[in-house]
């Protein structure tokens, strides 16, 4: 017999800054027909909601608290009862410690659910910085272009070969791209140091579970598509 549990595809995505997770994102969305949750746009949509999480949230915030781990579980258990959610979801960049994985383990566990497959994007660090420094954002949809691997149509070089800025546009609206503050060679050694030892050891906590995939990500785009895939069975 099929239960709950076997036809919702519950999908934790990790991998450093820069590693492709919001290229590969998008495509196991589509694949699966399931969304992909952030905590920020959850929170930031339930403080516009001004439901009685989101209000608690709001006024954390305003005091520039951080929002205990409870609140952002409240959060995830009231977005995950929304029909889009029926075939199950994505969670980008959550849990970020092992007591986030243990507190969603338990969400998911008094509904009869757990999470079916851990994906790490995996990608040396010394590869990371290309990426990131040429990376640039379309600020609303978080669609994402490089100067080199993926930039834009719009995209104009200068006598010294860098992009000049007011011709970096997105290619769908053409909307100014921006850079992120953090995408610095500076803040990638602070992020680094943060993804290895606050993310990795979810990793070994999910790996006993047998759910966790690591796909290399520094090769071609086509076979992190094909990784990915077989990874979640497709």
């Amino acid at each position: 017999m099929t239960t709950e549990e076997d036809k919702k595809s519950i999908i934790l995505l990790f991998g450093p800054p820069g590693s492709g997770k919001g290229t590969h994102g998008p495509a196991i969305e589509k694949l699966l027909r399931i969304p992909t949750l952030s905590t920020g746009d959850m929170l930031r949509a339930a403080v516009v909601a001004e439901t009685p999480l989101g209000l608690r949230a709001k006024s954390i915030m305003a005091n520039g608290g951080l929002v205990e781990n409870e609140l952002v579980i409240g959060i995830i258990q009231e977005r995950i009862r929304n029909p889009d959610c029926s075939l199950g979801f994505i969670l980008d960049g959550f849990p970020r410690t092992i007591v986030q994985a243990q507190a969603l383990d338990q969400l998911l566990e008094d509904q009869g659910l757990r999470v079916t497959k851990v994906i790490e994007l995996s990608v040396p660090d010394e590869a990371l910085e290309e990426r990131i420094c040429g990376r640039w954002i379309h600020k609303d949809s978080g669609r994402s272009y490089h100067v080199e691997a993926a930039p834009p149509k719009s995209m104009k070089l200068d006598d010294n070969g860098q992009p000049i800025r007011g011709t970096m546009k997105d290619d769908i609206t053409e909307e100014l791209l921006v850079q992120r503050a953090d995408d610095t060679p500076e803040a990638l050694v602070k992020r680094l140091k943060g993804y290895h030892s606050e993310t990795l050891p979810i990793l070994d906590h999910y790996r006993p579970k047998g759910v966790v995939t690591t796909v290399n990500g520094n090769q071609d785009i086509t076979n992190i598509k094909q990784e990915i895939q077989q990874a979640l069975g497709g």
